[in-house]
């Protein structure tokens, strides 16, 4: 194992060797990225591996990456015209800080073509905002690397091969009907780090009908909440007991 994150919770999670590790090439493929390309990962890369999940992506699809983590938008600013990366991957509330942020210092930002968002909610607002900007969203966890991703239909998120998804109600376990609200439970078959039926805590949904970008795998609504008490603030969890829960596989 080349690393090993702690996610929150605390849970350690262990990064294998393998190309693409976490499977998030596919999502930034339907995102728009190319090979070729340089992204700006705005993901940390220290403690949580969503950095590194976001990077393996993107050099398997043949991305450069400028890595440089969350903060200090200024500085940011004044480097984007010199470096010009075609894509931005982050939360969508720091791009808008970014975007705003160039505006105000007179900063034009024209190789901006592209992003990927995660690691947060992504409210009506935002994804109006950023829909003229080519901003998609996926979704993906520090356990299990990526679960769903969006495409340019922009209707829910279609699920990732890698990944068997269950929405089950809440404390039970007990599958619920097509459609209706449940809680996601992922397995993935990962042989360095399998997890059987692993309950993310997220609530969703299952989607009817094919998407219309053409892709055939079964789709969900996206992040419809939590089935706990628990929240996220710039992409990491809060528990509101003193202690946290640590999140567990459903029998």
């Amino acid at each position: 194992m080349p690393r090993v994150f702690a996610s929150p919770g605390p849970i350690y999670e262990p990064e294998g060797a393998g190309r693409d590790y976490w499977r998030m090439a596919r999502a930034l493929f339907a995102a728009g990225f190319r090979p070729g390309e340089l992204v700006h990962n705005s993901f940390s890369y220290h403690f949580v591996p969503a950095g590194s999940i976001m990077e393996t992506g993107a050099h398997a699809l043949g991305c450069t990456v400028f890595p440089v983590a969350p903060g200090r938008p200024s500085s940011r600013c004044r480097r984007w015209p010199s470096c010009g990366p075609a894509g931005y991957i982050g939360t969508p509330s720091f791009l808008r800080i970014l975007v705003e942020k160039a505006a105000e210092m007179g900063v034009a930002l024209p190789s901006l073509k592209k992003a990927m968002f995660g690691g947060e909610a992504f409210p009506p607002s935002l994804r109006d905002w950023f829909r003229e900007r080519g901003g998609y969203q996926c979704y993906a966890t520090a356990d299990l690397g990526l679960i769903a991703y969006e495409t340019s239909a922009r209707e829910g998120l279609v699920l990732d091969e890698g990944v068997i998804v269950e929405i089950v109600r809440p404390g039970t376990g007990d599958p619920v009907p097509e459609g209706e609200v449940g809680e996601l439970v992922v397995t993935t078959l990962n042989p360095d780090y399998p997890l059987i039926r692993f309950g993310t805590g997220d609530l969703s949904a299952i989607l009817p009908g094919p998407c219309p970008s053409g892709r055939t795998n079964v789709r969900i609504k996206g992040w419809m909440g939590r089935a706990d008490q628990t929240t996220k603030i710039r992409g990491m969890f809060v528990h509101p007991s003193p202690g946290g829960r640590d999140r567990q596989a459903l029998p």
